[in-house]
């Protein structure tokens, strides 16, 4: 078993509804609270599992806002587990799931420099390293419903934009995925072979706007020449 992701890049909004509940329920999950600096002062900021980075590509009219979640790949070759000088970090056999064991954890940083992804954060209060668990706890608890048995983040998104399943299952709904829709890898030249996968935004006819303002406008602009004249 492969336990991961797969995050459609072409419906995305960037709402961080996905980074928002997965701070609240990890927050009492394996690695204990996730630390707020300062949240009520000038500058606060936090420990996330999960951010979302926003690019603008292409040129006006062509160009296009990607909205980008990042966290943890859980990769099959993971250079934070290679690194760790305590064996914190560590890939769980029966799933691929990468974690950290908070107790071996001292907080040397050295996961952290290796991860290209930038996916994991040093708690300023425990002093320990932190990254997402796929929900860990939540996706095996035989206390929820089948259909609850997953991240918090795939539950939360509005737009349908995460999976959540089995690479190794070829009949998965992640591996249907990648397989019809050209699922990638992020840097996959580094050789880490990230499970996660990102569906590719699709090409789409641009909306002619101005056309359609212009348009628009000359109807208005008949309308009332039609409702003077009368």
């Amino acid at each position: 078993m492969k336990l991961g992701l797969v995050i459609d890049l072409d419906v995305c909004v960037g709402c961080h509804a996905c980074a928002v509940a997965c701070k609240q329920w990890n927050t009492s999950g394996t690695t204990g609270a996730l630390s707020d600096y300062e949240p009520y002062g000038k500058q606060p900021s936090g420990v996330w599992f999960n951010r979302v980075r926003n690019f603008e590509v292409g040129d006006y009219p062509n160009n296009k806002t990607i909205n980008f979640p990042m966290s943890c790949m859980h990769c099959e070759d993971a250079a934070c587990v290679t690194v760790c000088p305590t064996g914190a970090s560590y890939k769980r056999e029966e799933d691929g799931v990468v974690l950290v064991d908070q107790d071996k954890c001292m907080g040397c940083n050295y996961c952290s420099w290796a991860c290209p992804y930038g996916a994991r954060e040093l708690d300023k209060v425990s002093g320990t390293m932190k990254k997402c668990t796929l929900c860990i706890d939540r996706i095996y608890d035989q206390e929820l419903a089948p259909e609850d048995r997953q991240p918090s983040c795939v539950i939360t998104c509005p737009a349908h934009a995460r999976h959540f399943g089995d690479f190794e299952d070829p009949n998965s709904n992640v591996s249907t995925l990648v397989r019809e829709r050209g699922g990638r890898a992020l840097m996959p030249e580094l050789g880490y072979n990230p499970t996660n996968k990102y569906l590719p935004p699709r090409v789409a006819r641009p909306v002619p706007t101005d056309d359609v303002k212009m348009d628009l406008v000359s109807k208005v602009k008949n309308w009332v020449n039609k409702a003077i004249s009368k």
